[in-house]
């Protein structure tokens, strides 16, 4: 029998569509949408630390993203709304780890999330990188949608969450904010890429199915 404790340690994961994604070198091959949907709509935002039946998950949280973002971009195209409803999809293999322990882990977590990132834009024929712009608005939403899940759904005080994520400016929809269970925020999730990807012209903001 082979020494266990000698082998390489496994850099990947195996998924439920049977692809085995290397963490270290994603391949936009090894990416299937339904792994990423049905990830996210399992992890939990804010460590599920929040209010309701259900934890509110990444899924639902992309899904107010990128409804904030048509918000902040009326002229917004639909390769924007696809990064912004993508933002977090690294986070289907490595989870959703809060911005205090991202800092602790550094560099090292980054790079991870970096190339998990890269190789999801291609494999949805999207450009590498986003655009540095556009990078900024959608860290606009996602600082909006973070504001409203904190004093929403996490506990934090209005003064609290002010001094984190700055002043919201927008008002999502409070159904986007009341947490789905996660096989409906999986089959949102997937109504969504899916309608965004036939888009021949820019549709108003995203509303619950």
């Amino acid at each position: 029998m082979a020494d266990r404790a000698n082998a390489p340690a496994r850099a990947w994961q195996r998924m439920l569509s049977g692809r085995r994604l290397d963490l270290l070198d994603p391949s936009p091959l090894d990416i299937e949408l339904g792994d990423i949907a049905h990830g996210l709509a399992r992890v939990a935002r804010w460590n599920g630390q929040t209010r309701g039946d259900h934890a509110y998950s990444v899924a639902q949280h992309s899904l107010l993203v990128e409804a904030l973002l048509a918000d902040l971009k009326p002229e917004i195209t639909p390769e924007e709304r696809l990064f912004a409803l993508l933002h977090d999809a690294p986070e289907y293999v490595i989870g959703d780890m809060i911005s205090p322990f991202k800092a602790v882990l550094g560099e090292d977590y980054k790079g991870v999330e970096r190339r998990l990132q890269h190789a999801i834009h291609l494999r949805f024929a999207l450009p590498a990188d986003v655009e540095p712009k556009l990078h900024r608005m959608i860290k606009k939403a996602d600082q909006t949608a973070a504001y409203w899940e904190a004093t929403h759904l996490a506990g934090f005080q209005e003064k609290e969450a002010l001094r984190f994520f700055g002043d919201p400016s927008l008002n999502p929809d409070d159904n986007l904010l009341d947490p789905w269970p996660a096989t409906e925020a999986e089959r949102r999730f997937l109504a969504r890429f899916a309608e965004i990807e036939g888009l021949t012209e820019t549709l108003p903001r995203a509303r619950t199915a």
